[in-house]
């Protein structure tokens, strides 16, 4: 067998309406996300679906953040350990053995991989980038894994041997290409690509961490430096933060680390650190949605997560009298835009720990009111665009046929954080992960703390 089978209805987890007290329906919207990491995937090498949409290829990124959700899963009975084990050797087995190589067709080349991969072989597909970003949220996922299973058995110290491999292979030093920021990434077709991360707040921050926290290739904290002199300290609905539009890029790097109570340089500045960021960007966000200054449809204090996303477009339609330009896959943001009408409700989810008192009646009013769960497999619809006008008499306008991995995986991290903290104190035991951070310039007592630990 290729690829697990799509779960069938009989094997969802259950779920009714009303969704219950705010613990059951956390609980219920956690297993049924969980579900994606145990059916699209392929069994024989471990790696995970982009999406659902058939012949989807796999993502790297994914298949960290799966690798984190297994240990999710085992927290809470969903899986055993044992299996969890097997699970994420099958991943760490593969990467280990997969090519390393400038051909076209590889996996990867000085420790990382392309952005998507075959499925079924493993090798470079859609002539994607060897990704910076994505190879980190893998490598996230499996210093995670290395840190968790801390166990004798002997799947267990396998583990942790590969995850060192894989840490240390990476040459972070070669995907500086000459300067002080890293690029994006490379392509054996033509070299690096022009764009670096040095230019504005983005989801970076875990890949200039696990960089500087390499043993073996680290970078010098000058490239970090100079991206943080690009970020701007923003005001909106009198709120002053870090600025950045779109919801994921105050949640990816947070669904490893714990920034509470700990600061860099552009935090000291702001008097804020990442965390209370995070939180001022989440009611950015819903304001932004309350104001409604373009006017669309549905959006209000129970309506709102403006993020990467996908969406109707490309179209033009004129909609009550207005011209309206709607997009596909695009990274929305709040409040400066771009904003075609796309509310993602899985961002809403992925900001729990941030503010819980807004998320949780947020998400209970897009299960309850909206029934935007339940209609497939696994949990939330990824995105839905109640001013896009569609054939079909639909009250939610256009909603997105598929799931999206990337979207499904904070759901499940980041409702465990706001939890348990499970991967935070995980995370916080990792010494790459405290050496990357302390080599950045990262000061305060949760990071004091855990170097006595």
């Amino acid at each position: 067998m290729k690829r697990a089978s799509v779960v069938s209805k009989a094997e969802m987890p259950p779920t009714s309406h009303p969704a219950g007290s705010d613990a059951e329906m956390l609980d219920g919207l956690q297993r049924a996300t969980i579900h994606y990491f145990l059916k699209e995937f392929n069994p024989e090498n471990g790696l995970i679906a982009d999406t659902n949409r058939p012949g989807a290829p796999a993502s790297i990124a994914v298949t960290g953040l799966g690798i984190s959700v297994y240990i999710v899963a085992v927290e809470r009975g969903v899986i055993s350990r044992s299996d969890a084990v097997n699970k994420v050797l099958k991943i760490l087995q593969f990467f280990d053995s997969s090519r390393q190589s400038p051909d076209p067709d590889a996996t990867g080349y000085n420790g990382f991989y392309y952005h998507f991969l075959d499925i079924q072989t493993g090798r470079r597909a859609d002539q994607s980038e060897l990704s910076t970003i994505d190879t980190a949220m893998l490598i996230a996922g499996i210093l995670h894994a290395s840190t968790y299973f801390a166990g004798d058995q002997s799947g267990e110290r396998k583990i942790r041997k590969l995850a060192a491999q894989l840490y240390r292979r990476v040459n972070w030093q070669w995907a500086l290409n000459g300067a002080a920021t890293l690029s994006h990434g490379w392509k054996p077709e033509s070299g690096f690509l022009p764009s670096r991360w040095d230019c504005g707040y983005s989801e970076a921050l875990i890949l200039y961490i696990l960089a500087a926290g390499s043993p073996s290739f680290p970078i010098e904290p000058e490239g970090y430096r100079e991206w943080l002199s690009s970020f701007e300290i923003k005001t909106a609905y009198g709120l002053k933060y870090i600025y950045a539009g779109p919801l994921f890029i105050h949640q990816l790097s947070h669904m490893w680390i714990d920034f509470r109570g700990i600061r860099d340089a552009i935090n000291r500045k702001s008097g804020i650190d990442y965390f209370e960021n995070s939180r001022r960007a989440t009611y950015v966000q819903r304001q932004y949605a309350i104001d409604n200054p373009r006017k669309f449809a549905q959006y209000g204090e129970y309506a709102w997560g403006l993020t990467a996303s996908d969406g109707p477009g490309p179209a033009h339609r004129k909609v009550d009298g207005r011209d309206r330009t709607f997009y596909g896959y695009l990274a929305r943001g709040a409040p400066l835009g771009p904003d075609d009408g796309t509310i993602s409700p899985w961002a809403v989810a992925a900001s729990i720990p941030f503010a819980p008192e807004i998320v949780i009646d947020t998400l209970r009013h897009v299960i309850e009111r909206f029934e935007l769960q339940g209609r497939t497999p696994y949990g939330l619809d990824a995105s839905f665009n109640p001013t896009f006008p569609e054939k079909k008499a639909n009250r939610h306008g256009w909603v997105s046929p598929w799931i999206f991995g990337l979207n499904q995986a904070p759901i499940v991290l980041m409702i465990e954080n706001f939890q348990s903290a499970l991967i935070w104190q995980a995370m916080r035991r990792c010494p790459h992960i405290r050496n990357g951070l302390r080599r950045l310039g990262f000061r305060g007592p949760q990071l004091e703390a855990a170097e006595q630990d």
